[in-house]
């Protein structure tokens, strides 16, 4: 059973929105581990869901997942708080897109940092206490299954994410560890508006909607869900 969850990327979009779906609706998960960076949107979010939830126990810390050093402090503060992590949502993001020739090389790192090394870099950790997590849930996005023009960087680290989920998920059997990858399709929000600024965000997928398939894979019925990679899309 999942009584406890790490969630990156909670300020905003997916994060936030599975944030409030499983702290609302969760009959199992008692305890919530958050990473963001700073923000008044983050402090806001943390607020409102402990108001809502007083029963419930919330951890926010505040990083930047592009910076591994940063991580080893999210994971310090884990450990100095005295929680067992049993299930992580790696939902995180960064991405700026652009050309081939204007991309920089500097960029192409802080993407894949925070996109794939930093995912890893959480489990590991986790790993390392011998405590591994029971399910771990990797937001890749649909962009990682087929290559986009101007999206280079963004589609090759979630391409990257996809396939580290499928050696993630067999080597991480023998620990009892569920490995699922989920790629959401076009989703409305912030960093969607940043790949495609002309679009209708009400005309795609809400952030409420992945949230409600995540809530459901860290439920006690998620076990029954078997798939590489799920595709979520309207």
């Amino acid at each position: 059973m999942i009584e406890s969850v790490l969630l990156t990327g909670a300020s905003r979009g997916i994060g936030a929105a599975t944030l409030r779906k499983m702290a609302s609706e969760s009959t199992t998960i008692g305890t919530f581990v958050t990473v963001a960076r700073p923000s008044t949107d983050y402090d806001e979010l943390i607020a409102e869901v402990r108001s809502l939830n007083p029963n419930k126990t919330f951890l926010q810390l505040k990083a930047d997942l592009s910076s591994l050093d940063d991580v080893s402090r999210v994971l310090s503060e884990i450990k100095q708080a005295g929680i067992e992590v049993h299930g992580v949502v790696n939902n995180a993001g960064y991405t700026n897109p652009k050309s081939i020739q204007e991309i920089v090389i500097d960029d192409f790192y802080k993407t894949l940092t925070t996109n794939l090394v930093a995912p890893f870099a959480v489990i590991q950790g986790l790993l390392k206490t011998g405590r591994p997590p029971k399910l771990i849930i990797n937001v890749a996005s649909t962009a990682g299954m087929n290559g986009r023009p101007g999206w280079l960087t963004y589609s090759a680290s979630k391409a990257a994410l996809i396939n580290m989920s499928e050696v993630l998920r067999e080597e991480m059997k023998p620990y009892g560890t569920r490995v699922v990858c989920v790629s959401p399709g076009r989703c409305a929000t912030a960093l969607r508006r940043t790949l495609a600024p002309d679009e209708d965000p009400s005309t795609i997928m809400q952030p409420e909607d992945v949230a409600d398939i995540l809530s459901i894979l860290a439920s006690p019925s998620g076990r029954m869900i078997d798939s590489q990679n799920l595709v979520i899309r309207t």
